[in-house]
């Protein structure tokens, strides 16, 4: 008698429960999610080499999804996570538009604190109303959220050189070819004096060829100057005193590259990525910034040099307090 009583009380409560499924209730709990703003979701990182148009396909199809246009519905999720995707991969303008959304909670839910961060990586890379909104908001506090963690950039590539049948051991990878504008005193220059610097002598020819394309007068907007584009705080950090000799000025620039080799023990992408935004700016995200002129830049000088990492000094300075946090995240080290 006692399992019959208890088998039609376990009956009652599962009928109960069907028929709870399509009660009002329900359909106010249902509506009542659903009008919840959605959390920034960030994306899986992408398959294969990312160039610039896809990123701008990102950025193009999230502003259609925000606000509902060129025939796609309306789904600010969607759009905050193709944002997203975009920022990472250094684009200013979704990095503020995504901040934008989560400033205002518009279809995502709030959070000032990453706000302030994507405001901050888009002021930086000269968006006037970024600029304007960081002015209000004051220092991000805390980690950049993940919409800013570095991307990997592909290492160098050299085709091997063909290992012969004998026992011999295969012969070394050959060098990228050196600059075709390169001038040849600047060329015989670089070879004599960079080796004092413990410097490969086509890296820093990749770089004079990416800052000036080996141009001795070139002056930046942002007051960069001469062949290696040294800023006046920087040619008299390392002792320049005339920024626009060219050779004063190539061996102030192999100065600062020695100490940014020994500071972020010889990687090289993290140099390149330093010499181009600081290296506050790689310190702070951990990794190459999420600028669109950062990313190429150093894409550009790994396209040509053969290794991804480069031998250092490491008495020329301590490294970097970050390298640790960054060799988690599997960026090669070259250890002296």
């Amino acid at each position: 008698m006692g399992l019959r009583l208890l088998a039609l009380g376990v009956n009652m409560l599962v009928a109960s429960g069907v028929q709870a499924q399509g009660s009002p209730l329900d359909a106010q709990l249902a509506d009542g999610l659903a009008a919840l703003p959605a959390p920034l979701v960030a994306p899986r990182p992408a398959v294969g080499a990312v160039v610039p148009s896809q990123v701008l396909h990102w950025r193009q199809e999230a502003q259609a999804l925000e606000h509902g246009e060129n025939g796609l519905p309306r789904d600010p999720a969607r759009a905050a996570t193709l944002y997203c995707q975009a920022a990472r991969y250094g684009d200013a303008e979704a990095q503020f538009s995504l901040a934008w959304m989560l400033t205002n909670g518009r279809g995502i839910e709030r959070d000032d604190a990453q706000a302030a961060h994507l405001f901050l990586a888009a002021a930086e890379q000269g968006l006037p109303q970024a600029q304007r909104m960081i002015a209000s908001m004051g220092t991000p506090r805390g980690e950049p959220p993940p919409c800013l963690h570095p991307v990997a950039l592909p290492a160098p590539v050299v085709v091997a050189a063909a290992t012969p049948r004998t026992s011999r051991p295969a012969a070394p990878p050959p060098e990228p070819p050196l600059p075709a504008n390169a001038p040849q005193p600047i060329v015989n220059f670089v070879k004599l004096v960079a080796p004092d610097f413990q410097l490969a002598p086509q890296l820093v020819l990749a770089i004079i060829n990416t800052e000036s394309g080996f141009n001795p007068n070139a002056v930046s907007p942002r007051n960069a100057q001469g062949l290696m584009q040294l800023i006046p705080d920087t040619a008299a950090r390392f002792r320049v005193r005339n920024i626009m000799d060219p050779a004063q000025n190539i061996r102030g620039g192999m100065a600062y590259l020695r100490w940014l080799m020994a500071y972020f023990e010889g990687n090289v992408a993290l140099v390149a990525a330093a010499y181009n935004a600081g290296e506050g700016a790689v310190e702070r995200y951990r990794g190459v910034p999420p600028y669109a002129e950062t990313r190429d830049y150093v894409r550009r000088i790994l396209a040509q040099v053969s290794h991804a990492v480069h031998p250092f000094d490491a008495s020329v300075t301590k490294p970097s307090a970050s390298m640790p946090l960054m060799r988690i995240g599997g960026l090669p080290v070259l250890r002296r």
